[in-house]
């Protein structure tokens, strides 16, 4: 590995790899049968649905157009909102020691995550590690989210990053994947430990 292909600044993705945030914890609470939520989660609070949120829109009006929808779930649709923060289980703690033992080498930190505006205070106040990043870019004041190419324009652009000197680790491949095309070095998270092995590979532990 030459010079130029070791990157010195790590970018993380934070639902799924630092924060353990699935609406899983608060919908198991309210539905006796797991099938019966999946499918919930499926096709009515799906994931691209919720996206919208992550855009910008407001929970109050993306709640209420569904509801209207599906009358017979509006409980359950407006616990999306009412009850989010019951989604999140905590920290991954594993990733949270790489993220400190990184920030402790003097390794530049950032952010890159789909996240609502609204919500985004809770996580922020929640989270002290947050403070750890010299830059963050939350998807929902910015009007475009991952995988969209405009996002990590605006990542790299903000914060003066030469995309050659840098790590994105994402848990979805298709955010790692357009990370790429802009020369960035991908590593799609599954565990901790992996990632201990693969930022080692990149001699960034």
């Amino acid at each position: 590995m030459n010079d130029r292909d070791k990157p010195e600044i790590v970018v993380f993705d934070l639902g799924g790899v630092l924060i353990d945030w699935d609406p899983r914890h608060l919908y198991r609470k309210m539905f006796d049968d797991e099938s019966e939520m999946d499918r919930f989660l499926a096709e009515i609070c799906s994931t691209g649905w919720n996206l919208q949120m992550d855009r910008g829109m407001p929970f109050e009006e993306g709640v209420a157009a569904l509801s209207r929808q599906h009358p017979e779930m509006s409980a359950y649709i407006e616990a999306f909102w009412k009850r989010w923060p019951e989604m999140i289980e905590g920290a991954i703690d594993g990733t949270v020691d790489i993220l400190e033992s990184l920030h402790g080498k003097g390794v530049p930190l950032f952010a890159l995550s789909n996240w609502s505006a609204q919500t985004w205070p809770y996580a922020r106040d929640r989270f002290k590690f947050l403070n750890l990043f010299e830059g963050l870019v939350i998807s929902g004041f910015e009007g475009t989210m991952k995988p969209e190419k405009a996002i990590f324009n605006i990542l790299l652009e903000r914060y003066a990053i030469d995309p050659r000197d840098a790590v994105f680790i994402d848990d979805r491949a298709e955010n790692i994947a357009v990370a790429e095309t802009f020369g960035i070095h991908g590593i799609r998270f599954s565990s901790p430990a992996k990632l201990s092995i693969d930022l080692a590979r990149h001699g960034l532990l």
